[in-house]
């Protein structure tokens, strides 16, 4: 059997041609690659642009129905504000959703009152991975549908057949909470018993994950911003860490891989979260890639490129950070070219070309 390129790179087995994983939501780049007018033709001018850029993986769309131009570029706004208020800015043919994490609570003891198991469905409650964890069953029979009845419990050998979760460990007292209660209560003696009562819940996602035809499992948590760690190391190694271990163990006595996605710089915790099982980290370019590569042998990376780069267009930066990101490559098996701060709506279509075409010519090992 042929291993694709993905497969490959995920399993640090270096490809000859590096493949891409990109974070996009950019339409007036697809306008502009393609010569078809993404909101009046959005089926063609995705299929066109598949055709010149597969490497890309994106969707086609079942209708060519025209899409609604964003309502902020009619006009010609950045922002908008609701009838209650909320803010929203332009998000890729749309809007943005709006941060209103933990609206529900709003106070420290509302906090230290809530048991996370006794709620057991958030299906109601915004958390991003908002469902009925109260039955492990049942969320295992949710999960199951996603794949071929035939596969049974196995996937393909050499498949990315995966699954992912937003709220590996960290996302749920932040999403839960909002940010200003997580902060104001997580270092309260309380707040342990909260954060072993969300742990219980991933145990059945895990669990869950551990009986699916899948090979790698994409674990996100944002544990840190773009200046470093939001929590202090002795707090992560006391709340966070300890679990990821034991929840990719569950994956990987089934032989199943784990990546693991960040937001930020994960310089402070790249170890960490290496020693507690990852194959490798995709994250954002305050990252350093080049060191995780040095340091771990044919470690899956990815999320070296710049989107600042790509806006300011300039065709030398352009061209000096692809051969970066290519010399990277040539020190690890596992890595995809991303630009990982993601390619959204008002990155400059004219640096995307630059930078898919040089990728193209010199993405090669």
């Amino acid at each position: 059997m042929e291993l694709d390129d993905t497969y490959m790179a995920f399993m640090g087995m270096g490809p000859k041609k590096i493949p891409h994983w990109e974070h996009w939501s950019c339409p007036d780049a697809e306008t502009y690659l393609t010569g078809i007018d993404y909101y009046e033709h959005p089926r063609e001018c995705r299929l066109k642009l598949k055709e010149i850029y597969p490497q890309l993986g994106l969707g086609v769309p079942e209708s060519d129905e025209p899409k609604q131009r964003p309502r902020l570029d009619l006009q010609n706004e950045t922002s908008c504000v609701d009838d209650a208020g909320r803010r929203y800015v332009r998000w890729g043919d749309g809007t943005s959703g709006h941060w209103d994490w933990g609206k529900r609570f709003r106070t420290a003891e509302d906090v230290f009152a809530f048991s996370p198991l006794e709620q057991g469905d958030f299906s109601d409650i915004p958390v991003v991975e908002s469902r009925d964890y109260s039955d492990e069953e049942k969320l295992y029979q949710l999960y199951r549908k996603g794949y071929p009845d035939e596969w049974g419990d196995q996937a393909p050998e050499g498949s990315t057949s995966s699954s992912g979760f937003y709220n590996t460990m960290f996302m749920w007292p932040l999403l839960t909470f909002g940010w200003e209660l997580f902060l104001e209560t997580c270092l309260d003696p309380r707040f342990e018993r909260i954060m072993e009562e969300f742990a219980e819940i991933n145990r059945r996602v895990f669990r869950t994950f551990a009986r699916l035809p899948i090979n790698f499992v994409v674990c996100h948590d944002d544990i840190v911003t773009s200046r470093g760690p939001v929590c202090s190391p002795e707090w992560m190694r006391k709340y966070i860490f300890p679990r990821y271990e034991e929840f990719w163990g569950m994956l990987q006595a089934k032989g199943i891989e784990v990546i693991f996605m960040s937001d930020g710089c994960m310089n402070a915790f790249a170890d960490d979260v290496m020693a507690c099982g990852a194959r490798g980290i995709i994250s954002e370019p305050y990252t350093d890639y080049k060191r995780l590569a040095r340091t771990y042998e044919n470690c899956f990376a990815a999320g070296e490129g710049d989107n600042r780069i790509l806006t300011r267009n300039d065709p030398d930066e352009i061209e000096a950070m692809v051969k970066s990101m290519v010399d990277t490559a040539h020190m690890t098996g596992g890595y995809m070219m991303c630009v990982g701060n993601h390619i959204p709506w008002n990155v400059t279509p004219q640096g995307i070309k630059r930078y898919l075409d040089l990728s193209a010519e010199l993405a090669h090992r």
